[in-house]
């Protein structure tokens, strides 16, 4: 009842629904809660992460890529956060493509109006806390054939992402610096 009040759908591993890139990783999750349209989860997607505190050039870098996976038919996914997630979902709706975003956020409303959705697989009322970040990123990882790391430190939950991406056989790739030189 809640859920349907509040316009977000419960699919679990037994939906047709379920992505199914998800129940090819460990420990997939029981249930997610979308906001938006949970066919976006189908289609092939490519995750763009980063470092919240990311510079010009990065928020730049990652616009512009997911702005042509978008072009190409890629959905963009990501984490939702400051930086570099938010660059890359601004870059996929401004390439006309759809997005999915891992937890809420500012760029919400627009995702879900453009055909994308805003997914989670922890219940009403769990705020994120530090515990639940990692969990966030291996189903951004499982959502996608591969990840591109943009600006992150060494110890980030950028590096986590990509690590689960491994361990899902999912490709993992970086931008290694300035590439407009």
């Amino acid at each position: 009842e809640r859920a349907e009040k509040m316009h977000v759908r419960i699919v679990t591993e037994i939906d047709p629904g379920y992505p199914p890139q998800l129940g090819t990783i460990a420990s997939p999750p029981l249930a997610l809660y979308v906001v938006g349209d949970p066919a976006a989860l189908a289609h092939p997607g490519v995750a763009l992460v980063g470092t919240r505190a990311a510079t010009a050039y990065g928020r730049d870098v990652a616009e512009r890529f997911a702005f042509g996976l978008a072009q190409r038919g890629w959905v963009v996914v990501s984490g939702l956060a400051r930086g570099i997630d938010a660059a890359a979902h601004r870059g996929a709706l401004a390439g006309g493509g759809v997005t999915v975003g891992v937890l809420g956020g500012a760029l919400a409303r627009e995702m879900v109006e453009k055909g994308g959705c805003v997914v989670s697989e922890f219940p009403f009322g769990r705020s994120p806390d530090p515990q639940t970040f990692p969990q966030r990123n291996r189903i951004v990882s499982g959502l996608s054939r591969g990840v591109v790391a943009v600006e992150c430190p060494l110890h980030s939950g950028t590096l986590i992402t990509c690590a689960r991406a491994l361990e899902q056989a999912r490709a993992v790739m970086a931008v290694p610096g300035r590439i407009d030189w």
